[in-house]
């Protein structure tokens, strides 16, 4: 039996969702609702499913191993989450994507344990919009090249961008963060580069998700707004 609050706020969500999709002259079906389960107890995440959810996010390997071994796909497993490349090989097993490819290193090793296991690895470039030292991602500035780098590796197919934009109270002053991947990822694509689509925007979360939308947004990331807070 599904959790009475999962199911509310997953529903409220989309209904978000749609309302911010409307205000930016925008397709609904354009947007894609990631449950972010780091940290959420299996059974939860299977109530989420049970309420539609069909693409979920893991920040670490060993706790996404875990998960996506008992629950299996469905639905779509994404990392999300900064990657060793120690780790690569994990990824590759197990991840329908990689959202967080922030540098050529990463990338050429999941190429090779993509090449070794037939496939070709789908990746989010991650950007660093706010310059944070805390936080992972390739700089503005630089995504263009690693981004042309990346493309040469043909077990690797560049989908879009992903950002984490500074936390702020006011959702509106995240904003320009949002806006400015959309317009790094629209210079980037007029490039034309071979084998590069950028058609994703991976950006918002449960306190923003709405302004990422009306940003540009394809996939918004939520695990407060459907879980309710996580034990420590």
């Amino acid at each position: 039996m599904i959790e009475e609050a999962i199911r509310n706020n997953i529903a409220e969500i989309r209904e978000r969702i749609a309302g911010a999709a409307t205000r930016a002259g925008r397709q609904v079906s354009e947007i894609r609702l990631m449950a972010v389960t780091k940290k959420v107890q299996e059974s939860r995440i299977g109530q989420a499913l049970e309420a539609g959810i069909d693409l979920c996010g893991e920040n670490y390997i060993q706790e996404g191993k875990t998960k996506i071994e008992a629950i299996g796909h469905p639905p779509q497993w994404h990392m999300i989450g900064h990657l060793q490349t120690n780790k690569a090989k994990y990824a590759v097993r197990l991840f329908d994507m990689v959202q967080s490819v922030d540098r050529l290193e990463l990338a050429i090793e999941l190429e090779r344990r993509a090449r070794a296991a037939g496939r070709v690895l789908p990746v989010l470039i991650e950007v660093n919009s706010g310059g944070e030292l805390t936080k992972s991602g390739v700089a503005p500035e630089e995504a263009e090249s690693l981004i042309r780098s990346i493309a040469l590796l043909e077990n690797i197919a560049i989908e879009g961008l992903m950002t984490m934009p500074p936390w702020f109270e006011n959702p509106e002053t995240a904003r320009p963060y949002f806006a400015a991947l959309r317009t790094l990822r629209d210079r980037i694509a007029a490039e034309r580069i071979d084998r590069v689509s950028l058609r994703e925007l991976s950006m918002g979360m449960t306190d923003d998700y709405e302004v990422a939308i009306e940003e540009g947004a394809t996939i918004v990331r939520i695990g407060r707004g459907i879980f309710g807070e996580r034990k420590p």
